[in-house]
């Protein structure tokens, strides 16, 4: 049975700043290495996700603004831990900075009411 797991890319401030004055030519290199990627996932790559900005935490006593290091999130189908750390054990990502990590979440299923 195929799992769902969210991918979380994760990297310093300084990552994120560097890409947003990205040369034209640098932002291109960029994106053919997450057109290469996608292209070799194929079908698994269930959503290639986006770049994430702000985050705040909502808590019982309010909202705390909490900067983060995930800069991005992909969505990627696979039928094991194992078989979804083989797809993005060599992104790209991970040698952009040495500070860069990808941290992947098995989607859990909702339990069924009883009743």
């Amino acid at each position: 049975m195929t799992k769902r797991y969210v991918v979380l890319y994760r990297a310093p401030r300084s990552v994120a700043e560097r890409f947003a004055q990205a040369t034209p030519e640098e932002a291109q290199q960029g994106l053919t290495l997450w057109h290469d990627w996608a292209a070799r996932l194929g079908p698994a790559l269930v959503d290639v996700g986006r770049p994430l900005g702000a985050k705040v935490d909502v808590t019982p006593d309010g909202v705390v603004d909490s900067g983060s290091d995930v800069i991005g999130m992909s969505l990627i189908e696979a039928e094991s831990m194992d078989a979804a750390l083989a797809l993005v054990r060599d992104h790209h990502h991970l040698h952009w900075a040495e500070d860069c990590s990808i941290t992947l979440i098995e989607e859990a299923p909702i339990p069924e009411l009883q009743g």
